[in-house]
């Protein structure tokens, strides 16, 4: 069961702030290892705010976060990148002008070790380490069946195409624990589908744990083994998804209180 799992993600008490907003209130949360997490909750509930601390873009002010055992509060996001943590965006965060190949491989950047002598010396050097980074996409693209549009802008793919490739990039890193934050936002049904497949293909030929944010409750409920619900900056629930968003507290957070008849 999930909640046996080695734990590879542990949040504990973590606050988050601005100004006189309190966007995350002592949230604490433990992900195990290989497990696919579903967090939830309205907008403006703390969801992005919560994978921004644990990711380094808004670290957290009170509590910490550990990954693997390691305290990874307050670190730079390029650090945790290297920990063995990647994420996608909410709105696709793609380098517009550039082919799908070429936004793939800034997925690698965090291998790459800029040297002179390495570009001095290529035939012999730099080469064999610039084959090494393409064999590991060409990995990925496959993965996710993307040779037909390896070479097109990424600006004139459909957007269930841009959310694959922004999901490449990610994979690129080689990580071992994919933070995707609204992964299927503006996508139809047939894209949405795809994208699932992708996710839970890629779980399993990598041993992936994921940490997904979601609207769309089929897809939470139809992929993700437990939820984090939270409201307002704070936890309201927790626990395997179809239970946890059955939780009254859930229900009335998402559409308010029943009004009873007078």
């Amino acid at each position: 069961m999930a909640a046996a799992r080695e734990p590879v993600l542990v949040c504990e008490n973590v606050s988050r702030w601005f100004q006189g907003v309190h966007a995350l209130k002592h949230v604490s949360v433990s992900i195990g290892k290989g497990e696919i997490f579903g967090l939830v909750g309205p907008n403006g509930s703390g969801k992005t705010t919560l994978v921004n601390a644990i990711t380094g873009f808004y670290p957290p002010q009170e509590g910490r976060i550990l990954f693997e055992g390691r305290q990874i509060s307050g670190l730079k996001p390029y650090r945790i990148a290297e920990s063995g943590i990647a994420r996608t965006f909410q709105n696709v965060a793609l380098f517009r002008g550039m082919s799908v190949l070429d936004n793939i491989l800034m997925g690698r950047h965090i291998f790459m070790r800029p040297n002179p002598l390495a570009s001095l010396f290529y035939w012999w050097w730099a080469q064999r380490e610039e084959i090494a980074h393409r064999r590991k996409v060409e990995e990925v693209i496959d993965l996710l069946q993307l040779e037909s549009v390896r070479d097109e802008h990424v600006d004139v793919i459909p957007l269930g195409l841009q959310k694959r490739v922004e999901l490449a990039r990610a994979l690129c890193a080689e990580p071992r624990m994919l933070v995707l934050d609204e992964p299927m936002a503006g996508m139809n049904q047939e894209e949405k589908e795809y994208m699932v497949r992708f996710i839970l293909d890629a779980q399993e030929a990598l041993g992936l744990t994921v940490l997904i944010i979601e609207h769309h409750m089929d897809v939470v409920t139809a992929i993700c083994e437990r939820v984090l619900v939270l409201n307002n900056g704070s936890r309201i629930a927790e626990g395997p998804a179809r239970e946890a968003i059955s939780d009254p507290q859930v229900v009335e957070a998402y559409i308010g209180k029943a009004r009873h008849a007078a």
